[in-house]
């Protein structure tokens, strides 16, 4: 087996453990992916949104075996990212590579400054009583996850878990809505996305089973270790990340 398909599938399964673990790992799979294969941006973003079908699906399960999913909180948030990934991802499909490419690092960075900034502690008693004011709050950051995860292939989680830190959720209902969100904008933007032939699905169901090792592990970990150290590894993975493509692009 090749060097480079070995460094693919290894650094699936660590994308893998982050997005169980911290929500946001999908985020580096864009980058993977362009380095590791023959993939543009454009299949590259589209292949790795397949993926994190498969990623929602099982994180989501697990987190709600454990009981650690606010389906109040996550089914607004769902909502919105089905009906805007499928957007993203038509707009993507018109974007110059080189254009995309940019966006995506522009993501990648700011994703990981984020990271690196410390998150608000929550309040759980005005969580508790703030949610169903929250409605439109939650509608829209669906929205805001799943155009986008269409247009990046990034996964909804990157921009869903940000935004409910901002608004003081529970970690573990933040990750645990970030897997099932994963769900909603994946299945919305990859019709988008078969519709314009940009899925490679031999390079994608084989990352998604390296990606399923990790989930699976990363969901342990979201439940028994503090995030700290994780999610300042995801921060630096991303603006490592982020340089490299925006030094590709240039």
């Amino acid at each position: 087996m090749p060097i480079s398909i070995l460094l693919l599938l290894s650094g699936c399964v660590v994308v893998g453990v982050l997005i169980g673990a911290v929500g946001i790992g999908g985020v580096l799979l864009v980058p993977l992916l362009m380095m590791s294969s023959h993939l543009s941006v454009h299949e590259a973003a589209a292949t790795a949104l397949f993926s994190f079908l498969f990623t929602g699906l099982l994180g989501g399960w697990l987190f709600s075996r454990r009981a650690s999913i606010d389906w109040r909180v996550a089914g607004p948030v769902c909502a919105g990212a089905f009906v805007l990934s499928f957007a993203g991802a038509a707009v993507a499909s018109r974007v110059p590579a080189a254009t995309l490419t940019w966006i995506i690092a522009a993501i990648l960075l700011g994703a990981g400054l984020y990271i690196l900034n410390p998150i608000a502690r929550s309040n759980p008693d005005s969580q508790e009583h703030g949610d169903a004011r929250r409605l439109p709050a939650l509608l829209g950051i669906g929205a805001v996850s799943g155009f986008g995860a269409g247009i990046s292939g990034a996964g909804g989680p990157l921009f869903s878990v940000p935004l409910m830190f901002a608004l003081q959720f529970d970690p573990l209902t933040v990750v645990g809505t970030g897997q099932v969100v994963q769900i909603a904008a994946s299945l919305s933007g990859s019709i988008g996305n078969m519709t314009h032939g940009l899925i490679d699905y031999r390079i994608g169901f084989a990352i998604t089973i390296a990606e399923l090792m990790g989930t699976s592990l990363g969901v342990r970990i979201a439940h028994t270790v503090p995030g700290n150290r994780l999610r300042l590894g995801a921060a630096a993975l991303c603006i490592i990340s982020a340089v490299g493509m925006a030094t590709k692009a240039m």
